[in-house]
């Protein structure tokens, strides 16, 4: 997790050109604002998937995530409790609780945000796979899963269950 101290000092601006773009776990997730230019504030990613897109089970040891739909359907597990998140919808989920999402409409889109920034961003760079000049990268299988456990933990991230099913 990057820790990085103080408030933001100057403007951020961005267009699609400059936020980068991966696959992520059969999604599309645009790096809107990076915890390394909020000062560690928060992270903020748009996700784009079809149904079945999902994360696997897991916790985030340092952050806060929000989900907001903004088209689309999701089920969202957190804690003990199942909800289909809708669009307009929010949903808040604490750190150290384990939750999971999955997309249950055709298609969605949402955002995530995460305060402070600097873990969940960096895994998604990490394990995503880069589009170039606008493209989105050839389909192929997606990580290993020891290979993603492993590396989601170096950012402050536990993977305690299997991904969720539509």
């Amino acid at each position: 997790m990057t820790s990085l101290s103080g408030n933001i000092t100057a403007p951020v601006l961005t267009d699609p050109d400059t936020q980068g773009a991966v696959n992520f776990l059969g999604g599309l997730v645009r790096m809107r604002a990076r915890a390394a230019q909020t000062a560690g504030a928060y992270a903020l990613l748009e996700h784009s998937g079809e149904r079945g897109y999902m994360s696997p089970l897991h916790l985030h040891e340092n952050d806060e995530e929000t989900f907001l739909v903004l088209e689309g359907t999701l089920r969202v597990e957190v804690g003990d409790e199942v909800r289909s998140v809708g669009s307009g919808a929010l949903a808040l989920l604490p750190r150290g609780l384990a939750h999971g999402f999955v997309v249950t409409s055709p298609q969605a889109r949402f955002l995530t945000l995460h305060t402070p920034g600097g873990g969940f961003d960096e895994f998604v760079a990490e394990v995503g796979v880069p589009f170039v000049n606008g493209e989105p990268p050839q389909a192929g299988p997606g990580p290993d899963p020891e290979e993603l456990t492993r590396v989601a933990a170096a950012h402050g991230i536990r993977i305690v269950g299997p991904p969720l099913l539509p």
